[in-house]
């Protein structure tokens, strides 16, 4: 079977949300096609890939480290079709993984920003200052906030079931991690929710060109019944960063800035990965910065007064 026959086949069949889908079609369409689609698929060798992969001009390491991983994706693939008997990739070296650190707001940051929208921002528009006040309280991915239903939230018990999320415009039935979780909701996401249902309300009322009963919660001005894109949000976004003074950060942040603030209330790290979508591991891995307290004699004096000292053996005197 041709190369390029195979990752057709591969693609089509794949089950993935359609946004990871377009992103592996266009990694093998732009690297890995034009130096292989016709070539029988078992011929392919790592030598053969070593030497595309010396030869691109790669924009960055982490593209480069993304196209050799969903070419390897691919392959082990393959193996297990019985296409081919091994894997070229395994004999790939990768490049180290880039790793970009979380660059949260500080809590009075994120209540400035949250205030700037809440006053230049009315009527139907403020459903946005309550997107962000809903994003930066509970943490919640912006595509999982896009694609929030009224029928999934609970004001009573205080509960948000996250179980879809918007990827390319269009409502996938799961989340990025493929596992639905519930978040517990603090007075501040409930109060971004009694804005969104204000604004619900107004929309019903007026006569403009708009979708007047969406079953989402922070739909947008326009037609359509969900956000289907951030740029929509960023605008508003920027302009309140900047009116603010305050250095200019994507609105993922929002996401950081929530764990982080609980990390540094207290809470337990388990409890704050739940809430999130995130392993345990890959929190306290992201996140070491705001939970390390490597010079602070405060955490060793936990260690001396609720442990060591009550365990102090103090030898007897020596005898006269």
């Amino acid at each position: 079977m041709l190369f390029g026959a195979y990752a057709q086949a591969w693609l089509n069949g794949r089950e993935v949300v359609n946004g990871t889908r377009k992103n592996y079609r266009i990694s093998l369409n732009k690297y890995w096609m034009p130096h292989f689609a016709t070539m029988p698929i078992e011929y392919v060798s790592s030598l053969d890939l070593r030497r595309v992969v010396t030869e691109t001009n790669w924009l960055s390491q982490e593209v480069k480290r993304a196209a050799i991983q969903r070419l390897g994706t691919m392959f082990s693939s393959a193996v297990v079709d019985g296409v081919i008997t091994r894997n070229p990739v395994d004999a790939i070296e990768l490049p180290a993984r880039p790793k970009k650190a979380p660059d949260p707001f500080t809590v009075e940051q994120a209540d400035q920003i949250i205030g700037r929208l809440y006053d230049t921002l009315k009527h139907s528009t403020a459903i946005y200052a309550a997107y962000f006040e809903f994003a930066f309280y509970t943490g919640m991915r912006p595509g999982e906030i896009a694609a929030l239903r009224w029928d999934e939230v609970d004001k009573e018990r205080r509960l948000a079931h996250v179980c879809r999320i918007v990827v390319d415009k269009v409502i996938e039935e799961r989340t990025k991690t493929k596992a639905a979780r519930t978040v517990m909701l603090n007075s501040r996401a409930l109060n971004a929710l009694r804005i969104a249902e204000e604004v619900a309300t107004l929309r019903r009322s007026q006569k403009k060109r708009m979708q007047r009963d969406s079953p989402y919660i922070f739909p947008p001005t326009r037609i359509s019944e969900y956000l289907q894109q951030a740029s929509l949000t960023d605008k508003f976004f920027k302009v309140a960063v900047e009116d603010l003074g305050l250095r200019g950060r994507r609105q993922y942040n929002c996401r950081h800035t929530y764990a982080t603030m609980c990390l540094m209330a207290g809470m337990n790290p388990a409890f704050i990965a739940n809430q999130l979508g995130h392993s345990v591991q890959m929190l306290l891995s992201t996140y070491a910065k705001w939970i390390n307290s490597s010079t602070d004699w405060g955490e060793l004096d936990k260690l001396e007064t609720k442990l060591i000292g009550t365990k102090l053996v103090r030898p007897e005197p020596p005898p006269l």
